[in-house]
């Protein structure tokens, strides 16, 4: 049976779990498969998989410093911090930061600090998720967590978008940082689009999409348990 690190490069569109029963389909019967943290649909990127004695691993990797490649939308405010929406206009929208002031910004969320998870979010409240919560028409409270972020590095910034790069620990979400930049601007923000580009010591660079795994098979991609 095969064992080790699948490093799959996650597209825009399926779930995490889809991109996980293709790579099944690709594996001996009876293999085990699992993973070391998921992405959203619209999120893109790196996505551990972890085979037979890899699974064992699984802590540790999801436990470990991730990096992320952010745009984020200012001037307007979405019920999912995010893309999916629905998006409200900001009535302060007119209000253009320069970079000095984004800068500034970005500058008060590195550091441990807390965070106020989004309320579309998988996180469970009573047995039940957030966000089947919020759909079924109720008021969901979370709890702010402490997370950390070790590094923001502004890529680019022409209103209203902005790109981020982002060295963060466990438990961090993008989408509450995004919303947030946008608070502290005074102009509300969502995220726009997300990519993951590295977990731990595993990179984009190593990452494999689907397409090569199925023409060149699982044992040319897999890294070796350690």
């Amino acid at each position: 049976m095969p064992d080790g690190f699948l490093i799959l490069d996650k597209p825009i569109g399926p779930s995490s779990s889809q991109m996980l029963n293709r790579v099944k389909r690709l594996l001996p019967r009876g293999t085990k498969l699992g993973h070391a943290g998921t992405l959203d649909p619209l999120a893109s990127g790196v996505l551990v998989a972890l085979v037979g004695k890899a699974t064992k691993q699984s802590d540790r990797v999801m436990g470990s410093p991730k990096q992320y490649e952010a745009t984020v939308r200012l001037g307007a405010t979405s019920a999912t911090d995010d893309a999916e929406g629905p998006i409200q206009e900001s009535p302060l929208a007119a209000s253009h930061p320069d970079a000095i002031a984004l800068e500034a910004a970005l500058a008060k969320f590195i550091g441990t600090i807390e965070q106020m998870p989004p309320a579309f979010s998988a996180l469970k409240i009573a047995g039940k998720r957030a966000c089947d919560r919020v759909r079924a028409g109720e008021t969901v409270v979370l709890k702010p967590r402490m997370i950390r972020i070790d590094q923001i590095k502004l890529l680019w910034y022409a209103w209203p978008d902005l790109s981020i790069r982002i060295d963060c620990g466990k438990g961090t979400y993008i989408r509450s940082l995004a919303r947030d930049i946008g608070e502290s601007l005074g102009v509300g923000g969502y995220m726009s689009g997300l990519r993951r580009t590295k977990v731990g010591e595993f990179t984009i660079a190593r990452a494999a999409t689907l397409e090569a795994l199925e023409r060149d098979g699982i044992t040319k991609w897999l890294l070796p348990v350690t």
